[in-house]
């Protein structure tokens, strides 16, 4: 299933694609896409449903984050090497994560605003991973089994916050807007393989990050099991993993976001998410 929220900031629906790619409504059936939604057991009973006896929803509505109550938003850092070699960076021996707030949440397609004095804010177009059933300590060999489904994240990024302010990257990864969730959560069953997606970012037009799930220095099961030893993950809860090589940061010479860029970037199987730079509002 690709099960989204739609309508208005603070007032979205839960909602699902058809086969032709229309959005039905689902609020008749669920309150919400939250944590109650998430588990094998809530969703096994969604897919049940003929998406024809749903609603059409007409016109072209705003997507919003596809869950709603996210409790805890994880970045994972430098977990494809050659993004890691971009950087000047050795990869990691172990996977690094930070958190990113939950106010830097946003839909797809909603404007990226620059954060007051910034001159370093960056894209990364990563896989994002739904957590459906709580994890504590779980093995490798459980951990996609925690898992509800995946969806595309943007990790924006303001680099000068991130490295050269002192303290913890969280610093350069939480402010309003940095994170764009969506279009849609895709169930884990739709995907047959996580570790072989590709993904891509273009900033007006141009092809700036081209990358696949394989290239990974840490999988989408090795990350969930090991977060789930520093902390318990609660259904709804995102893991955002890492970006593929072609960040500003990265290429020669440098290039960062400027108001009126604008930002299109996917993932196989998982849509599409476009998106303009915007200055703070004065």
């Amino acid at each position: 299933m690709r099960l989204v929220r739609y309508g208005r900031p603070g007032k979205e629906k839960p909602g699902l694609f058809d086969e032709e790619g229309r959005v039905r409504d689902l609020s008749a059936i669920i309150g919400d896409i939250d944590a109650a939604a998430l588990g094998d057991k809530a969703l096994r009973k969604l897919a049940r449903i003929d998406p024809k006896t749903l609603p059409l929803v007409r016109g072209t509505p705003r997507f919003g984050v596809p869950v709603k109550g996210v409790g805890k938003f994880i970045g994972i850092g430098m977990n494809y090497a050659d993004h890691a070699a971009e950087t000047g960076a050795e990869p990691p021996r172990e996977p690094i994560f930070f958190l990113k707030a939950t106010s830097s949440l946003s839909g797809p397609d909603d404007p990226v605003q620059l954060p007051k004095g910034s001159k370093k804010t960056d894209w990364e177009v990563e896989l994002g991973v739904v957590i459906g059933t709580r994890a504590q300590y779980v093995t490798e060999e459980e951990a996609l089994n925690h898992v509800a489904g995946y969806c595309v994240v943007n990790d924006v990024s303001e680099r000068a916050y991130q490295f050269e302010m002192g303290g913890q990257w969280d610093k350069g990864k939480g402010c309003d807007t940095f994170g764009p969730v969506g279009p849609f959560l895709v169930t884990r069953d739709e995907i047959h393989d996580v570790q072989d997606l590709d993904l891509y970012l273009e900033v007006n037009g141009k092809r700036m990050q081209s990358g696949n799930t394989s290239s990974m220095i840490f999988s989408v099961a090795q990350i969930v099991s090991y977060v789930s030893r520093f902390m318990t993950l609660e259904p709804g809860d995102i893991i955002t993993t890492g970006t593929p090589p072609g960040v500003g940061m990265g290429r020669s010479p440098q290039r960062f976001l400027k108001k009126g860029d604008k930002l299109r970037l996917g993932i196989a199987g998982l849509g599409e998410q476009q998106q303009e730079v915007v200055a703070f509002p004065k």
